[in-house]
C-alpha cells in the first residue's frame, strides 16, 4: 500500500507543546495552529517556551535521519540572553562546555557561535522580562546535537541565560519567514536533508 509523504514546517510559537494533546486541560498544542493529517507527528522537540522550527512528517526514515545522534544534524538558534556576551564565553561554546543534563554529567560538541546584530522577529507573546540596568544580547548557536535543554544549559554556563530561544534551521531547512505560528507545506525531504 503506498502512503504518501507528507511534510511540514512551523514556527512554534512560546508557549505551546511539542505534540498534539495536552497534558493538562487548557495547554496550547500544535493542534491549536492548523488542522494536521492524523499520521503526522512532530520530528523532536522544542519545550514550551522556546520557539520557531519544528518539522513534522509521516515518514518514519527522515524522523530517524534527523534525531539520531550518529547524525549529527545541524540545528541553528538564536538566543537572546541577558548581558553582553564576552569573546571569551564565545570561545568556550565553541571549546565544548561540561554540562549537567538529566542528573549526568556531559561535554557538549564544539559549538559555532556569534554575536547577531537583533534580528527582525516579531515581538514575543507576552513579551520577555527587561530589565532597565541589564543589557540584552543575541546570539545564533549552530549545534549538531540535541540534548534536553542543551542550548539554554550552554548559555547559563557562560553566564548569559537564556530570555528568549528561537530555532530556525534543522538540517538543510531555514524557516521561510519568521511569522510565529505560520505552517509551511515542504514538497519533498530533499528540501530538509
Amino acid at each position: 500500500m503506498y502512503i504518501r509523504r507528507l511534510y511540514f514546517a512551523v514556527y512554534k510559537p512560546f508557549g505551546y507543546l511539542s505534540q498534539f494533546t495536552p497534558d493538562i486541560p487548557g495547554q496550547l498544542t500544535l493542534a491549536h495552529l492548523y488542522d494536521f493529517p492524523p499520521d503526522v507527528y512532530p520530528v523532536g522537540r522544542l519545550d514550551k517556551n522556546s520557539e520557531g522550527l519544528l518539522i513534522l512528517t509521516n515518514d518514519k526514515t527522515l524522523t530517524e535521519t534527523l534525531i539520531h545522534p550518529s547524525s549529527k544534524k545541524l540545528k541553528v538558534y538564536w538566543a537572546q540572553v541577558e548581558g553582553v556576551v564576552a569573546h571569551e564565553s564565545l570561545v568556550r561554546l565553541e571549546s565544548g562546555l561540561r554540562l549537567r543534563i538529566k542528573k549526568r554529567e556531559f561535554t557538549t560538541a564544539p559549538a559555532f557561535a556569534r554575536i547577531l546584530e537583533t534580528p527582525a522577529v516579531e515581538e514575543r507573546n507576552p513579551p520577555i522580562r527587561y530589565r532597565a540596568n541589564i543589557p540584552t544580547s543575541w546570539l545564533e548557536i549552530k549545534i549538531t546535537e540535541g540534548k534536553f535543554h542543551q542550548v539554554r544549559k550552554m548559555c547559563a554556563a557562560i553566564g548569559n541565560p537564556v530570555l528568549r530561544l528561537i530555532r530556525v534551521k534543522i538540517a538543510q531547512y531555514t524557516l521561510p519567514s519568521l511569522s510565529i505560528g505560520q505552517v509551511y507545506d515542504i514538497p519533498s525531504k530533499e528540501e530538509i536533508i
